[in-house]
């Protein structure tokens, strides 16, 4: 029920961090764009799901029907240098059901930052850090579940990141990200998980993800091809209550299964477009999402 953390983390990596040029890249890929070189994205991303897991209880709701979300995100990223490119994007989210009395919402989700540094390369393996930051962009509600924009906490993220050439344009690659996240502030002064709190301060639990993918280059590295399977854990929380609505710090799991398909137009390789889509296949906690995004891309030199 609760999936605005997917879109803080592996979906908000996956999806709202477009796929860029040849040498242009994402947090979770092992490409770097050269020194100067600048690329920018827009990016469109759905999200729909009508069954969630009430902890480990599979279940459909009937006063929301089909909650949805939308996303609007641009992005770029830069080649400090060689070794050291940073990235960042910007969310824009609009949220809605399409039944019952709850009514959806829109505006600036989060920010996003990420530094990456490509550590080791020897032969065709190699090794990367990314440090990331990100951050509520506007005064949203958290616990408006399941239509808040966000989660609306800080949060502060390293991921490393292994990639290996298998030649003849097959590629592989695994990563793994500890995410450290700051307290919530909601609108009232009094809220119960699995106690009663006097504050509008909620810890929230800090989180794990991890994925894995296999992809190739075609046509003359023109068509990029990629499936992944991604997942999440927190390393704390509580459960949904039997028949109550989500809340910010809830645990929260899932394992989500995409594909992913770029192709950049010649001859320059300069402009390109993506399709993507993932299923989340198991959960705890949050929506079973269908995702789909589309975007369009360009590189070009300072």
């Amino acid at each position: 029920m609760k999936r605005d953390f997917l879109s803080r983390t592996i979906f908000g990596v996956l999806f709202i961090c477009a796929m860029c040029n040849l040498k242009a890249q994402t947090p979770i890929d092992g490409i770097m764009m050269s020194k100067n070189s600048v690329c920018t994205a827009l990016t469109f991303t759905q999200d729909n799901w009508d069954h969630y897991w009430e902890g480990t209880l599979k279940r459909d709701n009937g006063n929301i029907g089909v909650a949805q979300r939308q996303t609007i995100a641009p992005m770029f990223s830069w080649g400090i240098t060689d070794r050291i490119n940073l990235l960042g994007s910007i969310n824009w989210v609009r949220t809605h059901a399409t039944q019952g009395q709850l009514a959806g919402v829109s505006g600036l989700q989060d920010w996003n930052v990420w530094l990456k540094f490509k550590a080791l390369q020897a032969g065709n393996w190699s090794l990367y850090a990314i440090g990331g930051a990100s951050g509520p962009a506007s005064n949203y509600l958290p616990d408006y579940v399941p239509l808040n924009l966000g989660l609306g906490s800080y949060e502060g993220s390293l991921r490393l990141l292994t990639e290996y050439d298998f030649g003849q344009g097959f590629f592989g690659r695994a990563f793994a990200a500890w995410h450290l996240r700051s307290n919530t502030t909601i609108e009232r002064t009094y809220y119960y998980t699995t106690q009663g709190f006097y504050s509008d301060k909620v810890d929230m639990p800090n989180a794990v993800t991890y994925g894995a993918t296999l992809g190739k280059w075609l046509l003359d590295d023109g068509l990029r091809l990629e499936l992944s399977l991604d997942g999440l854990y927190t390393t704390g929380g509580h459960d949904i209550r039997r028949q109550d609505v989500g809340f910010p710090s809830n645990k929260m799991v899932f394992l989500r299964a995409g594909g992913m398909a770029r192709y950049h137009f010649p001859p320059s390789n300069k402009i390109g477009l993506f399709v993507s889509a993932a299923q989340v296949l198991e959960g705890r906690n949050v929506g079973r999402s269908f995702l789909w995004s589309g975007g369009v891309l360009f590189q070009f030199y300072k």
